[in-house]
């Protein structure tokens, strides 16, 4: 065995860039801006109401073996995105116990019961040659999801990535990261494109990785932390900027809109994918959550950014937080 290189030989660890690049989207915004009173009130809230992050949710998501659970999670967040129906369309659901369930939670135990009927979602092989008519029909439910085409086309790139790298096995994956979420993000980035969640700017780069980061996140919330849901960085990552949070947050008082965009969204209009409304949506609402963390601090309550993004994220269940519309974008990253 080759002996260790020397302490002063060592390279340093690359700076994490998603929270670099969308604090600098973020200062650059035009219209979209974080509030520091709604901060202030909105930690002073969470703080107030004793919030906790719920348990992990064994009813909506696959349980197995360790191989078995981690391929589930990573399937779940290939197709995690888009969940709303077109203008005219009507919204797809699923049923469990005969009530109506759609959106996240209703794809997540959609694949949950494909899996328990033996559909082969869990294979790599099948996963790489999936077809559109295939997933729809494991997915089953009424109505139709958006962007049907790219979830299939998400977890073909998935499967082939895996059987190409890994040997068809995702615990090779998560043994590649050496127990960094944030590298793990960056491995998922870096070798399945429908995962490669970035941006720009006025020509700056902007890394978001929602869904990669959503995977170690996912990771070691079914694993409890332990096993292949082991990191040590987990509190690095960022919030998983999606179109719920900054719905939250704006509601909240957090966020706050020109009243041209705030003007597009509430009218319902899709946002260009990519487009400098849409990326300072979603950098400001990254260093929103960034600041709130900083802010419990203050108030002597310490929570990474995934937990306060969870504890948002439920928040935008209740219909106290729909008021305001969230932003509508067309796009396989959230």
């Amino acid at each position: 065995m080759a002996s260790p290189k020397p302490l002063q030989d060592a390279q340093p660890a690359p700076a994490w860039e998603a929270p670099l690049t969308c604090a600098r989207a973020a200062a650059m915004a035009r219209d979209t801006r974080v509030s520091a009173e709604g901060v202030s009130n909105f930690a002073l809230l969470l703080a107030r109401d004793g919030a906790e992050v719920p348990p992990w949710d064994v009813e909506h998501h696959y349980t197995g073996g360790a191989r078995d659970t981690a391929m589930y999670h990573l399937v779940l967040d290939a197709v995690n995105f888009c969940f709303f129906a077109l203008p005219g369309r009507p919204r797809w659901e699923t049923r469990v116990s005969g009530k109506p369930l759609s959106g996240y939670h209703g794809v997540a135990i959609a694949l949950k019961d494909a899996v328990l009927r033996g559909v082969p979602l869990l294979d790599p092989e099948f996963l790489a040659r999936i077809t559109t008519r295939e997933l729809a029909r494991a997915l089953g439910g009424e109505g139709g999801l958006p962007l049907m085409d790219e979830r299939a086309e998400s977890l073909r790139q998935t499967g082939k990535a895996l059987l190409a790298r890994h040997r068809g096995e995702v615990l090779g994956l998560i043994a590649a990261a050496q127990g960094s979420a944030v590298e793990l993000a960056r491995l998922l980035a870096r070798e399945i494109p429908s995962f490669n969640d970035t941006a720009a700017l006025e020509g700056f780069p902007v890394v978001f990785y929602k869904r990669a980061q959503l995977f170690a996140a996912d990771l070691a919330g079914a694993f409890g932390g332990k096993g292949p849901g082991a990191f040590h960085d987990l509190h690095a990552l960022t919030c998983f900027a999606d179109y719920k949070l900054p719905q939250v947050l704006r509601q909240a008082g957090v966020l706050e809109y020109s009243p041209a965009l705030a003007n597009a969204v509430d009218q319902g209009e899709f946002l260009s994918p990519g487009s400098a409304w849409e990326v300072e949506i979603r950098a400001c609402a990254v260093q929103a959550i960034r600041r709130v963390r900083e802010a419990l601090l203050e108030l002597g309550i310490r929570r990474p950014d995934p937990e306060i993004d969870w504890l948002v994220w439920n928040l935008g269940q209740d219909d106290a937080y729909r008021k305001k519309p969230y932003h509508r974008v067309l796009t396989v990253f959230y």
